[in-house]
């Protein structure tokens, strides 16, 4: 990351990405958008158990979607679940215990979860990680934050689309990070494996990939919504644990987990979601750039293509 990038990048996040950040954007949105009966609708939310997953659960709860939690943990999930069935008054929420990172279990999960459910109305990929060492998963091979982040996330959605194809009002919304504004495409090194290893910087190239897989998503599928969304910068256990240095720093200024949730929310639920154009990225509930001005963060269109061919190889190994 260059010097320029990240002062860009700060910059940005102190004016949008804080809970002063949202004060301001809030002050345009319309409450009613996100008051919406779902009572007959069906929805996914990936790592449901704390933080942003949770609080989206919650919200989506609140206004009686049939909510899946999937999430790694049983006791964490089922704990979760209790939460959300009493703050909501919706107990139509069901735990299933799935570790992302696992990409053979994500095809069987898929698999299993399409042949007992006829409907998917609105699927969110909100389950990442950032492991600050380079480990590699069991099954496979594969560097830990790549496998959930990307793999996992790329594997799921693609085998879910059939269901969500004969679902009213399809929709996937997969949770990213303003850090991919610091990152451009490298399809040489996908799995970090060259130089000095950085989680963050793992990170933020992973959530780089899971914006441009929305927007080929959004090319192939069209008869479902997709959109990447930023949740600004959100006190969740997950930045508690992986980023401790910049929680200290920045904990009177970061939003709580339901403002980081907000837009996830919007997407999954309102009309004025589904008005905009599949494919683009959000942030409080508005559409905004994929690249900071003067950023050098641009792909080419072979990398793109060359990325999408890599991905779909991978996740082909583990097909059954």
């Amino acid at each position: 990351m260059s010097i320029y990038q990240k002062t860009a990048f700060f910059i940005k996040g102190r004016l949008q990405f804080t809970n002063g950040g949202y004060a301001k954007a809030a002050k345009s949105f319309n409450p009613e958008d996100t008051k919406k009966d779902v009572s007959d609708q069906v929805f996914m939310v990936t790592g449901a158990n704390s933080g942003l997953g949770k609080a989206a659960a919650i919200a989506i709860a609140k206004n009686g979607g049939e909510v899946h939690m999937v999430c790694r943990n049983l006791e964490r999930a089922n704990q979760a679940k209790e939460e959300i069935v009493k703050e909501s008054g919706n107990s139509n929420i069901t735990v299933h215990v799935l570790d992302i990172s696992n990409t053979k279990e994500v095809y069987e999960f898929a698999k299993n979860f399409s042949t007992n459910h006829e409907k998917l109305n609105v699927l969110v990929n909100n389950a990442g990680c950032m492991v600050n060492d380079r480990k590699t998963t069991e099954v496979g091979n594969l560097e830990l934050n790549f496998a959930t982040n990307t793999v996992g996330t790329y594997v799921l959605t693609q085998e879910l689309v059939p269901l969500l194809s004969k679902s009213t009002k399809p929709r996937v919304i997969t949770v990213s990070s303003g850090g991919m504004y610091t990152q451009k495409l490298n399809v040489k090194d996908l799995q970090s494996e060259k130089g000095t290893f950085a989680g963050d910087m793992a990170y933020a190239q992973q959530k780089r990939q899971q914006v441009i897989l929305t927007e080929e998503w959004a090319k192939i599928h069209p008869d479902v919504h997709f959109s990447a969304m930023h949740p600004g910068w959100a006190d969740t256990p997950a930045v508690r644990t992986s980023m401790p240095g910049f929680y200290e720093y920045m904990k009177d200024n970061l939003r709580t987990a339901e403002q980081g949730a907000d837009t996830i929310v919007w997407l999954s639920v309102s009309d004025a979601a589904l008005a905009q154009p599949s494919g683009l990225f959000f942030l409080d509930r508005k559409a905004v750039a994929t690249h900071l001005a003067l950023a050098w963060t641009h792909e080419s269109t072979e990398d793109r293509k060359t990325f999408l061919t890599k991905m779909a190889e991978i996740a082909d190994q583990f097909k059954p």
